[in-house]
């Protein structure tokens, strides 16, 4: 039998279809496919006669009805061909709900197709995505008017409309913007052109996406982001990845970021054998010369154009989880194969996506825009999202529950992060540690308001006081009258006040001493967060335990009362939720025991790992 192939492969397009629910998207997808011969034709047959033109919406994989039962809706991808182009389509709903779905599909994007209910004009969510379009690096924009049958062809509501969303392009920086009426329903100026709308002279919808121009700027130097590296015989270290821009050729110089090492490219190595030259979008396993020191996430790079190396940038944000962002709170975040623990360090401002006005916001929720600056952990290799999307686009992770919880846009590194540098110091911790003769420890209490916490945590500097040991209380009250004065009670400012506590004991370990930390620390990730900061070994978390009852039957601040009252918001155990330790070193039962039975289980954690340090 013989195998037939293209004589030449296709351009391979990538298309995204959004705007508002309702504007006839999945209907105008099905033209597209019918009219492409993606949908054969006795699938067509079939279909109920409405006014000459069968309804293809329902041809979509019914997306509309599982959207109806509350299923979550993921990207779904169409192919089909038109000319010498293969167009990969991007489904995603227009619900306001799954506006992470349509950012997903955005953002690799070559050009969008903005759809716009006729009798409705341009809505919110028209705006919406049109600036997230925007923000995504999606510069090609058609305007599909659609359902010009229902306004009778009018060309003065088309060139309303078209006004209207020409003005808004302009703001956000879309200027490539061709504007077609179309009716999805009866196929109009999709495939080709009608006597529904005789005054208007261009292009069908699918002539104008077989021509238009995709091009883009010159690749620019060599980036490979590393994605694994192989190691099958001793003969043999390569190092995997994808080419998201310029070539490799062996024999070039190259730099592995974010270290700087230098090498040079001596095979570029594939299942079919060696090749000559690697292009972008290419994957493929370089070997260097000398052999370095390369791992997953790493950049190699034309050594002499290597993008920056940065831990700190301001970027846009689009925040896509039901949980609402906390500055202050780590996440992950991944930046093409590299993962890293960051935060949100400060939340400039949102974006009112139908002004463009900047709010000072606290905080973002499910689907908003903003803008504001990240502090990694380490240091990765990247550039701007404007020049590479896969090294200036990324992803940030909720660390608790694994879910997406924003996507990101990387605008520049901080000038502070190219500026300030660790100061090497002639004293070191251990310096100061042994000159108090003690192991630097962090006792970490936790727990509800009125559990005793305080009470215990005194107890037991006493009795450190009397050994000779050299400790500070950090008290979650005394400490809001000082450093942390400017903070409430949000969720947000909880997080904050547990991120500058944590920093402040981390030096006073740097000191040598035992800080004792007698703070609510209502969640778990600013606690694991906490532990982290420390050195292995120096962390103690203790879970001073009582039922809420307990607890406020106290109530020795009158606390719980003014809640209960509705006097006091945002308190823990009342309108707060507090996240008991899963797996503390230590946990009282402190309705159960006295507080020199605390103090004596506490203070026998303290000897055992000043025993462990003296030991080490």
């Amino acid at each position: 039998m013989a195998v037939l192939h293209d004589p030449a492969p296709k351009e391979i397009v990538r298309l995204i279809t959004c705007g508002s629910v309702d504007d006839g998207k999945s209907t105008l997808i099905g033209r597209l496919l019918y009219d492409a011969g993606a949908i054969p034709s006795d699938q067509i047959a079939a279909l109920p006669d409405l006014e000459g033109a069968p309804d293809l919406s329902f041809l979509v994989d019914g997306l509309a009805a599982e959207r109806e039962q509350g299923i979550t809706i993921d990207v779904a991808y169409r192919f089909f061909d038109i000319g010498e182009r293969r167009f990969v389509l991007a489904d995603t709903p227009g619900h306001e709900q799954y506006t992470r779905n349509m950012v997903t599909a955005a953002s690799t994007a070559d050009l969008a197709i903005v759809l716009v209910d006729a009798r409705k004009g341009v809505l919110t969510q028209t705006r919406r995505h049109s600036r997230l379009l925007a923000l995504l690096g999606v510069r090609r924009i058609v305007l599909a008017v659609n359902k010009m049958d229902l306004v009778e062809g009018s060309k003065d509501r088309f060139d309303a409309i078209v006004d209207v969303y020409r003005a808004f392009a302009d703001q956000i920086g879309l200027t490539d913007v061709t504007a077609i009426p179309t009716s999805a329903r009866t196929g109009g100026n999709v495939s080709t052109t009608d006597g529904l709308t005789p005054w208007y002279a261009g292009p069908a919808l699918m002539a104008h996406l077989r021509t238009v121009s995709l091009a883009e700027a010159a690749p620019g130097p060599l980036r490979m982001t590393v994605q694994g590296v192989s190691r099958p015989n001793a003969d043999f270290r390569g190092f995997a990845g994808r080419i998201v821009a310029g070539a490799a050729l062996p024999g070039a110089a190259v730099r592995v970021l974010p270290s700087g090492v230098s090498a040079t490219i001596d095979r570029i190595v594939t299942m079919d054998g060696d090749l000559e030259e690697a292009a972008t979008g290419q994957s493929v396993t370089l070997t260097l010369t000398p052999e370095v020191d390369v791992s997953r996430g790493n950049l190699i790079a034309a050594a002499a154009a290597p993008p920056e190396v940065a831990d700190q940038f301001e970027a846009h944000l689009v925040w896509m989880s039901d949980r609402p962002l906390l500055p202050g709170r780590s996440y992950w975040l991944k930046l093409g194969a590299e993962t890293v623990a960051a935060r949100v360090s400060d939340l400039k401002h949102k974006v009112n996506v139908d002004t463009g006005e900047r709010l000072a916001a606290p905080t973002l929720v499910l689907n908003d825009i903003g803008l504001c600056t990240l502090a990694l952990a380490a240091p990765v290799a990247f550039e701007p999202y404007a020049v590479n999307r896969d090294l200036g686009g990324f992803i940030l992770i909720d660390r608790m529950t694994n879910e997406t919880a924003g996507a990101g846009m990387i605008r520049f590194a901080l000038r502070r992060a190219a500026n300030i540098h660790p100061q090497a110091l002639a004293v070191s911790r251990a310096d100061r540690a042994a000159l108090k003769r003690q192991s630097p420890l962090v006792l970490w209490f936790t727990g509800l308001s009125g559990a005793g916490k305080s009470t215990i945590a005194n107890r037991v500097e006493q009795r450190l006081l009397a050994e000779g040991l050299h400790s500070v209380l950090l008290d979650g009250d005394n400490v809001r009258h000082g450093l942390n004065r400017d903070l409430g009670f949000t969720d947000a400012d909880r997080v904050e006040n547990i991120r500058r506590v944590t920093e402040v004991a981390r030096l006073m370990t740097d000191a040598g001493l035992i800080v004792l930390v007698s703070f609510i620390s209502p969640f778990r990730e600013e606690r694991r967060m906490a532990r982290e900061r420390m050195e292995p070994g120096e962390f103690i978390e203790i879970f001073i335990d009582v039922p809420l009852e307990v607890a406020e039957a106290r109530d020795v601040k009158g606390l719980y009362a003014k809640a209960r009252a509705g006097q006091l918001s945002h308190f823990t155990g009342i309108d707060s939720p507090y996240e008991p330790p899963q797996t503390p070193e230590l946990r009282i039962d402190a309705a159960a025991c006295s507080v020199d039975e605390a103090a004596d289980r506490i203070v026998a954690l303290v000897h055992a790992a000043q025993a462990a340090g003296r030991s080490a």
